[in-house]
């Protein structure tokens, strides 16, 4: 099936806020049936969000810790506990309208685990799933977390991999809300770490998870530019 698809690359630190307004502005380009789907790849500035099941008393600091650290907090109408997001970690928002692929979650977010599983297996990391625990793993260590939101079959929100990330912003929660959860980064791993090539291979493996050529635009298309 072809499908008319976007990428965008966000460059520099982007705040939580303004990620959330770039999936607004693609999410009304699905709905309005423009596109198929937008894939949003960018790094945020030191945050913590909370899921649909919670996550505040999974955070172990208070807010004066946090303001010292400049971590801000946010509540996200995504699924999921608590999750960090910060320098070094590369984050994917696709807003995919899954009629135009399968209605059916569970496929989707196997899928979005694949795509992080099929980038290490290109650096010779061997990846799996766990069966109670979504996201992606190396031994018993996370390295990447799904959380996503879908409304009318439209989806939001998306995946988090760890590559050259701060594990020390980690151990002020209970990562999902696991006590005692262990993360890692893709340079405790292989060194040393190309954090743009990596977000190549994550849109070449986005393409053949989804059997999808993305067509890459600036941020600016999504404010009607047609130029971008």
């Amino acid at each position: 099936m072809h499908r008319n698809c976007m990428e965008i690359r966000i460059e520099g630190l982007t705040g939580y806020g303004e990620g959330l307004s770039l999936q607004k502005r693609a999410l009304e380009r699905v709905e309005s049936s423009e596109v198929d789907g937008v894939i949003i790849m960018l790094e945020h500035r030191p945050v913590f969000t909370t899921g649909r099941s919670g996550g505040v008393e999974n955070l172990l600091v208070d807010s004066d810790e946090l303001t010292r650290l400049g971590i801000e907090l946010h509540r996200a109408d995504r699924g999921g506990n608590i999750t960090y997001h910060g320098p070094g970690q590369l984050v994917a928002y696709p807003v995919f309208n899954l009629g135009k692929w399968r209605k059916d979650l569970p496929w989707y977010v196997s899928s979005l685990e694949e795509v992080v599983i099929q980038v290490l297996s290109d650096y010779g990391i061997e990846a799996l799933r766990k069966p109670k625990y979504r996201g992606v793993w190396v031994g018993e260590r996370k390295i990447a977390a799904v959380g996503i939101a879908v409304k009318r079959w439209i989806t939001t929100h998306g995946l988090a991999f760890n590559i050259e990330v701060n594990k020390s912003h980690f151990e002020l929660i209970n990562p999902c809300g696991l006590k005692g959860l262990s993360v890692s980064s893709l340079n405790d791993l292989i060194s040393p770490v190309c954090f743009s090539e990596v977000v190549d291979k994550m849109e070449e493996k986005f393409s053949l998870v989804f059997d999808t050529k993305f067509i890459k635009v600036s941020r600016g298309w999504l404010d009607g530019d047609a130029n971008a």
